[in-house]
């Protein structure tokens, strides 16, 4: 049985897209394979995911702190590299899944891979031998307190690494392989796509919301080791799902090592960097039988497929227009011109995510320095985060109903507002968490250090309402944005490029963390919060964030989406045929 790489191109009357095949490798039958329930079956991987990843990373730093004795910024430092590590993950797996597995394998392998991680890590917190000794308080009587040895924190870590090595495989390839249920030449399926990102963001804050707060508190007053055997239970579920909806997918034929493709372009434009442009693009190889029409835009790697003379007489005969390494088709070049295209956006949206990582470490920590009680019950501190993804889960339902519908009266686009637009209202919305967060907790330290009061923890309220709403807006706008523009056979690839600009932004936090610790001489980041100057810290992301935004806004104005080239590559051509005709030089 063939279930990924079977060839094949489905038929005009067949009403699934073109090179699409069911678990067969036979071209899929439009009726009865893709649409909404094939893609809900997948997003239920991802769903999946989140359940266990936001279930540990949310409350991970009140176990380092509290049961691990590990200083407040080594632990912040544990959960932003263990989510950076899990987010660069996500290139590795949608290289796999481009080159060689696909994404059907790739997700079911890596489900397989995070079930086993989660397991690993419901033993490292259940076996006593795997913690120090108690303590009364680890932030006022941290002479008493050992902190954890190498050997105890080693299945840890062994445990967080096999989960961010699944979590990276699901991540750069669900979405992907969720969008390939849609065929965008049915004008019925294109339209549904159109809230495919929406709802699948909207999906997966179910799984952070069901997260921090079972997840928390199972964890907090049942066991560690029960909260965390739940998460592989649900993994182990979600991998049995997704296998038994096999019949209902559509499949898409890896199309090899799309690096190769972008290294192969980059040396020989390098190489043939001398050489003079032709005449004209048409005398580029493989110019009229593109798959990827031409774009004028760097121009540089154009000289990739130059054809060369003396190559092809070194080659001999027609071999040279089957070697890659002599010279490269214009569909390749305009790909890795995608690619490279992307980049500058790429950048300035990782600092989003380096502020957003203060939601899962500091903001956390905050809540265990204030009144968390309701009457007799406390509230974990990390099941404050509900207000994130309440936040989250209500601005992507009123995008989706209030916000697009409205945008598209102005617009007249069927996407309402743009991709770049959403990621633009997320940036200035960190920004302005950033500031509230700062306020608050200035606000927190004068109570606690001026009066002896504890304020209440429902105080954290505005900086998880403000950053949860920028997230709806940037999460979406980043994906749809890194999917739409990458070339379609680097979808996987391009996910994982996305999913790099998250973990660059929690691998930034942490070398500010360092940072700001070496230059203040620890004075803004410390245990005690009641002794740091944590408000200086978030008041510093928010400059930041202003000139991050502002290099944004130029990046964001000069690019061209892919539509809008193709569409204008289509003049191009139209009024060249003109000229041809009437005998225009």
């Amino acid at each position: 049985m063939v279930l990924v790489d079977g060839g094949g191109h489905a038929e005009k009357g067949g009403a699934a897209e073109e090179s699409a095949v069911d678990y067969r490798g036979n071209p899929a039958d439009g009726s009865r394979t893709g649409g909404w329930l094939a893609a809900g079956l997948i997003l239920g991987t991802e769903l999946s995911e989140r359940i266990c990843v936001m279930g540990i990373s949310m409350n991970l730093v009140t176990y380092l702190v509290g049961d691990l004795h590990l200083p407040s910024s080594k632990s912040a430092n544990v959960v932003t590299n263990f989510l950076g590590t899990l987010n660069l993950l996500g290139l590795l797996g949608g290289f796999v899944a481009d080159a060689k597995l696909g994404r059907y394998l790739t997700v079911a392998i890596s489900a397989s891979i995070a079930a086993i991680g989660v397991t690993l890590l419901t033993l490292a917190t259940s076996i006593p031998s795997m913690k120090p000794p108690r303590c009364d308080d680890s932030r006022t009587m941290k002479s008493h307190c050992i902190e954890a040895s190498g050997g105890q924190l080693a299945l840890l870590f062994i445990a967080l690494n096999t989960i961010a090595l699944g979590g990276g495989g699901i991540k750069s390839n669900v979405s992907g392989f969720g969008s390939d249920q849609f065929d965008l030449s049915n004008p019925k399926e294109r339209k549904a796509m159109i809230y495919f990102f929406n709802r699948f963001y909207f999906c997966i804050s179910l799984g952070s919301l069901f997260a921090v707060t079972v997840m928390v508190y199972v964890q907090d007053n049942v066991g560690r080791g029960w909260g965390y055997g739940m998460s592989a239970g649900t993994m182990a579920v979600a991998v049995a799902v997704l296998v038994a909806g096999m019949r209902r997918y559509r499949f898409k034929k890896p199309q090899g090592s799309p690096l190769s493709v972008v290294w192969r372009v980059l040396f020989l434009a390098w190489k043939r960097r001398n050489l003079e442009y032709p005449s004209h693009p048409s005398l580029l190889h493989e110019f009229h039988n593109a798959k990827v029409q031409h774009t004028p835009r760097l121009r540089c790697l154009d000289k990739a497929a130059v054809v060369e003379e003396e190559q092809i007489a070194r080659c001999g005969g027609e071999g040279w227009r089957n070697n890659p390494w002599v010279v490269s088709r214009v569909s390749e070049v305009e790909e890795v011109k995608m690619v490279l295209k992307l980049l500058p956006i790429w950048s300035t949206c990782i600092l989003f995510w380096t502020v957003y990582s203060q939601m899962n470490t500091f903001t956390i920590e905050q809540a265990t320095f204030m009144n968390r009680n309701i009457g007799a019950f406390q509230i974990p501190a990390a099941s404050f985060s509900v207000f994130l993804f309440l936040t989250i889960l209500l601005v992507t339902s009123l995008n989706e109903r209030v916000t697009v519908p409205v945008a598209r009266r102005f617009t007249r686009s069927p996407q309402g507002i743009t991709s770049l637009q959403r990621v633009g209202v997320g940036l200035l919305l960190s920004v302005l968490g950033m500031v509230a967060a700062g306020a608050v907790e200035k606000h927190r330290r004068e109570s606690a250090v001026n009066n002896n009061v504890k304020i209440r923890a429902f105080w954290l309220i505005p900086q998880f309402f403000i950053v949860g709403a920028g997230e709806a807006f940037a999460y979406v706008g980043q994906l749809e944005f890194f999917i739409r523009e990458a070339p379609e056979g680097m979808k996987s690839m391009s996910t994982g490029l996305f999913l790099s600009t998250l973990s660059m932004g929690f691998f930034v936090s942490s070398v500010l963390v360092v940072v700001v610790g070496k230059a203040t001489k620890g004075g803004w980041l410390k245990s005690n919060l009641n002794v740091a100057r944590l408000d200086y810290f978030y008041w510093m992301l928010a400059v930041l964030g202003v000139v991050n935004f502002s290099v944004f806004v130029v990046f964001a104005t000069k690019h061209r989406y892919k539509a809008q080239l193709q569409g204008e590559e289509l003049i191009i051509k139209t009024c060249d045929q003109d000229n041809d005709e009437k005998g225009s030089p």
